[in-house]
Formats: structure tokens, sequence, C-alpha cells
């Protein structure tokens, strides 16, 4: 049985920071193996921007060269939302140990998710650091160096931000999407 890290999130789009994120857990000796799993939709809320397969396929495309890591569609498979403690139990039916990665823009709100003490009984936190957000102690810190967010990049795409190997189909992907809902409001 293996040591994994779950890396879940949105990737609504995935960006240069996902990709930095992964690339630092692939360097800590205890990881045996990176999962990334998108979410089918974010639990804190209502609705995504690009399909659930899309990002899927973009992930796949990105990770598409890299050893040890996975990306999985179990969430993106259950087409509805899914809760992390229920993503932690199914991978603990195949690993032993689970380290689960958050950005530190999550640790506000990480006692509100569902079952979080039982969630952090059978877990250890490794924290991606974000620009002014100081990370408690208890947790794993894991610097990564970039600070851009997935919803910024929505509003304003940048393709140096965008993870080379898709860049261009998720920037066109947003863009075309912008356009469209400026067209609706006019």
């Amino acid at each position: 049985m293996k040591t994994i890290a779950l890396f879940g999130g949105s990737f609504d789009p995935p960006h240069i920071a996902h990709v930095a994120i992964v690339d630092a857990l692939l360097k800590l000796n205890k990881i045996d193996k990176v999962v990334v799993m998108p979410a089918y939709l974010n639990p804190f809320k209502s609705e995504f921007h690009a399909p659930s397969e899309l990002r899927l396929k973009w992930l796949r495309e990105i990770f598409t060269a890299y050893n040890n890591v996975e990306v999985s569609d179990y969430e993106i498979s259950q087409a509805r939302s899914v809760r992390t403690i229920e993503s932690v139990e199914h991978l603990l039916q195949t690993y032993s140990s689970i380290y689960l990665v958050i950005g530190a823009d999550n640790l506000e709100k990480l006692p509100l998710w569902q079952n979080y003490e039982r969630l952090s009984k059978l877990v250890r936190f490794i924290v991606a650091t974000r620009e002014g957000i100081k990370i408690p102690d208890g947790f794993i810190k894991l610097e990564i160096g970039i600070d851009v967010s997935s919803t910024r990049l929505r509003d304003e795409i940048d393709t140096t931000m965008l993870p080379f190997r898709c860049a261009q189909e998720i920037e066109r992907f947003y863009k075309e999407k912008k356009c469209k809902q400026e067209l609706k409001k006019s």
C-alpha cells in the first residue's frame, strides 16, 4: 500500500500554481504518488465555468508525462458535488495513508467542511502557501512561490499563468465563454 497526496479542487482553470504544487509534492520523500482529483462541483459553489469533463481532460494532458501522478475521475464520475471526506474514504480502500493538499486560502473554511473532525483524523494536511496567509502550526507547509488564482484568471486570462501543454485551448475556452456572457448582458 502506498502513501498518497490527494490534491483536489475545481481547477477552473488549471494553472501553473497547480503544476508547481504537484512538482513540490513529488519532491517530498514521504509521498509515493500524487492523486489529482478535480471536483464535479465544489461543495461551496453553485456552478462551474468549464464543464467537469473538459477540466479532467486538461489535467490529464497537463500531467500525462508525470510519473507517480494519477488524475482521478472519481468525483466527476459521481456527477454531483462530492465532499472531501467521501473521496478520502474511497481512497483509503486502496491506499494506507493520505496527505490532503489544500491551498492556504481554504484554511479559513476548513472547519466548515463536512465531517471535518473525522477528516482531520484520517489525513495529514499539507497547505500550499498563498501570499499574505499565515499557516498555523500543525499543518505541513508547502512553499510554491507562485501566487495566482483561478478566479482572477477567469476574469483576465493570461497564458503565461497557464500550463504550456494546453494553454491555448484553456485561453480560447474562457475567452469564448466571457464573450458569450457579455453578449447575453447586452
